[in-house]
């Protein structure tokens, strides 16, 4: 049994390094008012504050533009449902026709969609800022094309997606960067959930939808009772997987709108890199870190349940 934690002693030693120090430096950091001027080796420690700056996250009282933490809260869970959704729904339907027997080149055509995975994330936002610029945007461009089949003008179509203040649709409180970045992630994030999906299809005995029909089952039957039933124990983890990805999905935020218009799409982990980056607020920053995490424990417990659920799926 000795022996056994003596292989274990350099594992703990290299994580208690790397990882727990620094977690329990960034607690300890919370507590304090850590600037800048405490990073001058030789300076005065910083001054303990108690729990003022956990206290100035959750009231927003930070005296930064565009802070609003429930507002941040909100928006990062909707954000995240919304394009976990999107993606499992698209990305079944497309596995599902790409299954269809005598599709030809289905081959190729898995072979293409799963293009943007493999391109780097930044390089991703970047063509898509660029294709969403109000005056030479390529969205905007085609847009302007169509609209001048109908005899629009191109000036209707001069849309500013990422920095538009007013919302499209006045009833919804989201402002068009949400939708443009939506589009994007919706093009990034659907393929992984349709190689998932596919596999889970080619699983499914066809010995089965044979019987089904002769029992007279219908399209829509056999879908709810065959396709789903398999689909569910293979689709249900990756999607909770995606929403956790999702919520931290830092580049697209930050790459793309900057967090606006007026810090409208910032998101959770994004608003952590600015109090660090670009305010050199570090106290305030370990302590919303910290209840980032616990937000974050509490998304992955729920999840984690969730995930159990399906090793009691009866097929």
């Amino acid at each position: 049994m000795r022996i056994a934690y003596l292989y274990l002693v350099p594992a703990f030693l290299v994580m208690g390094i790397i990882t727990l120090y620094p977690l329990l430096f960034q607690v300890w950091m919370s507590f304090t008012n850590f600037g800048i001027q405490n990073l001058r080796q030789g300076s005065a420690p910083p001054d303990w504050v108690g729990v003022k700056n956990y206290v100035d996250v959750l009231t927003s009282q930070l005296a930064i533009p565009n802070f609003y933490f429930l507002r941040l809260i909100i928006y990062n869970l909707w954000w995240a449902l919304v394009n976990v959704v999107i993606h499992v729904v698209l990305g079944i339907a497309i596995a599902i026709l790409l299954n269809t027997r005598g599709l030809r080149g289905r081959r190729i055509y898995r072979a293409l969609f799963i293009i943007p995975v493999v391109i780097p994330a930044i390089i991703v936002a970047t063509v898509w800022r660029n294709m969403y610029d109000p005056d030479y945007g390529a969205i905007n461009l085609l847009l302007a094309g169509a609209g001048k089949v109908i005899g629009m003008p191109p000036e209707a179509f001069r849309i500013d997606w990422m920095r538009q203040v007013q919302d499209p649709i006045p009833f919804v409180p989201l402002p068009l960067a949400f939708y443009g970045m939506l589009i994007t992630n919706t093009w990034l994030g659907w393929p992984l959930n349709s190689v998932v999906a596919t596999g889970a299809l080619q699983s499914v005995p066809q010995e089965l939808y044979e019987a089904a029909e002769m029992d007279g089952a219908n399209g829509w039957q056999k879908f709810r009772n065959i396709t789903v039933a398999y689909l569910r124990p293979a689709m249900v983890p990756y999607a909770i997987y995606g929403f956790v990805v999702t919520f931290n999905l830092f580049h697209l935020s930050y790459f793309m709108s900057q967090g606006g218009p007026f810090g409208r799409t910032e998101l959770l982990v994004t608003q952590a890199y600015r109090l660090v980056n670009e305010q050199r607020l570090y106290g305030v920053g370990a302590s919303f870190s910290v209840i980032m995490f616990f937000i974050l424990l509490a998304v992955t417990l729920l999840t984690n349940r969730m995930a159990r659920a399906t090793r009691t799926y009866d097929l």
